[in-house]
């Protein structure tokens, strides 16, 4: 295949390459962990975590051979699910204060781990010219955003209605990286996403900013399940997320720190 149809088609596979799979390794690899490993925690996190947590885990696993660290990553809103129908697991970040309210009675005390905010995603070089949250109302755009139950699809819609602006969506995603995903396809024109989500699909996307007085600060706190099979090493693991070494990761992926 040549021309036009052999670089979709290229540009397709990229951006499905880019897309985490829903349940990870630190390492990256299918089965979690080796022979040497004794102990393996399992985080339910946040869509928006995948990256950052991915490589935290890999230099948590590092620093400590007898540990494995198993990501599900997906919408707060199915984690808190996940959680109440009882999947086995140690840790859960969300992507908001409510969805982890939500567990109350179920988890031990949170911590934040990071901040973020959101921005405007469009297909690269901004091809309608997009420049602020008024030009998502264009009826000739096709604009999708995360469902109003997770937590990027409620800041989006809380941040629209702050100035006044209805958007109609073409469609409303499970999580906010299915979001990224739609515009990195060019199934959408243009989406509401995190920073962070913007930041790690580098120049294969356009993002314009929010500005501050639009915008909201999104936070994320992690538990340790009361249930936890792992109780002691998902702690420690949560009290080193809390570190200097994990804040830079946080820092480099775009987070802001508490």
């Amino acid at each position: 295949m040549t021309g036009p149809g052999r670089g979709r088609l290229l540009a397709a596979l990229a951006a499905l390459l880019f897309l985490a799979p829903a349940v990870v390794t630190a390492c990256g690899g299918p089965d979690g962990g080796d022979d040497s490993t004794d102990t393996t925690i399992t985080v339910l996190a946040a869509a928006s975590l995948t990256d950052v947590l991915t490589k935290a885990g890999q230099v948590y696993e590092q620093a400590h051979p007898e540990v494995a660290l198993r990501f599900s990553f997906a919408g707060s809103q199915e984690l808190v699910a996940q959680v109440k129908q009882g999947l086995p697991a140690d840790l859960v970040a969300t992507a908001d204060g409510a969805t982890m309210a939500a567990l109350a009675g179920r988890t031990g005390p949170a911590t934040e781990l990071a901040r973020n905010e959101l921005c405007i995603v469009t297909l690269r070089g901004n091809p309608h010219g997009i420049t602020g949250l008024s030009g998502l109302t264009d009826p000739e755009l096709s604009v999708v955003l995360a469902a109003p139950e997770v937590p990027a699809g409620a800041y989006s819609r809380q941040i629209l209605d702050r100035v006044g602006l209805t958007v109609s969506p073409v469609s409303e995603e499970a999580s906010v990286r299915a979001v990224l995903s739609k515009v990195l396809l060019g199934e959408a024109d243009a989406g509401i996403v995190y920073v962070t989500d913007a930041v790690s699909a580098g120049t294969r996307l356009h993002r314009v900013a929010i500005p501050e007085e639009q915008n909201v600060v999104t936070a994320y706190p992690a538990a340790v399940l009361d249930e936890a099979p792992q109780k002691e090493a998902a702690e420690a693991f949560l009290a080193w997320l809390g570190s200097e070494q994990a804040g830079a990761l946080f820092r480099e992926a775009g987070f802001a720190l508490p």
